[in-house]
């Protein structure tokens, strides 16, 4: 049995340093509450979201570095996924709003939260919504804010890639005018396994437990070259080439990154 997995067995307990965590953590969405309603209010993006994000994140423990060029604005980011703490990560460091299913609107607080950062819902098997919910990807993309796709579908185990569904890229096929597909490693090192959310671990043991941690949780954002034009044009192919990427820079990379050459 696997580390990750042998964890998922045990349910998480609250101890005094997820409680710190977790005051510190409501301490910043009030203090970050105001400001942002106030951006809303006018109408104007507000950076509040983005300065919530990064702070959860270090309360979390993750400390965030980045290689390679990161894309600012007509992209659509193709990530691995293993956890919550990657839309605190990307959230924070790319300043992207997210593709989600569609249960995390109804999650008290947790929904709220998604709302902020314009999450785009879909309800991956309701086939008669698809083009609504291609509309709804394909009108966030048109406004120019990176959005980030985790084309797995679910978290994996961190020891590799899952298959990436193809189907999750109908939106961007034709790409909208000027955008780029990149693809995201995020590379946890030797913590990946550790910080996996798997079954039969629960979204909440998995937080009680990620919060609770002793160590901080190093993570390398490796930002890989967008993929060429040519491929862009069939869903099916844009899916191959985003997780043959990802899986050269693992395979590249092969121990931990956390070291890596560039801070935020």
């Amino acid at each position: 049995m696997s580390p990750s997995i042998a964890s998922a067995t045990d349910r998480a307990s609250i101890t005094w340093r997820s409680v710190a965590r977790m005051t510190l953590m409501v301490l910043a969405l009030l203090f970050l509450i105001v400001p942002h309603l106030c951006y809303r209010a006018v109408g104007r993006p507000s950076p509040m979201v983005m300065a919530f994000l990064n702070a959860v994140g270090w309360i979390a423990g993750l400390r965030v570095r980045t290689t390679g060029t990161r894309l600012r604005r007509n992209v659509l980011f193709a990530a691995n996924h293993l956890s919550w703490l990657d839309i605190l990560a990307l959230g924070g460091a790319a300043r992207s709003a997210f593709v989600s299913k569609a249960e995390v609107e109804d999650v008290p607080l947790v929904g709220w939260l998604a709302d902020q950062n314009h999450t785009i819902y879909v309800q991956r098997e309701a086939r008669r919504d698809i083009h609504a919910q291609t509309d709804s990807l394909r009108g966030a993309l048109a406004r120019g804010r990176p959005v980030t796709l985790f084309p797995e579908g679910t978290t994996g185990p961190g020891d590799g890639l899952l298959p990436f569904r193809g189907s999750l890229f109908q939106a961007v096929v034709p790409p909208p005018p000027n955008l780029r597909i990149q693809p995201v490693f995020l590379d946890y090192g030797d913590e990946a396994t550790a910080i996996a959310w798997q079954d039969p671990e629960s979204g909440l043991d998995n937080f009680k437990r990620l919060i609770a941690r002793k160590r901080s949780i190093p993570l390398t954002i490796h930002y890989l070259d967008p993929l060429p034009a040519e491929v862009t044009h069939d869903r099916k192919a844009i899916s191959e080439a985003a997780r043959a990427a990802i899986a050269r820079r693992m395979a590249e990379v092969g121990r931990p990154s956390a070291a890596a050459l560039h801070r935020l």
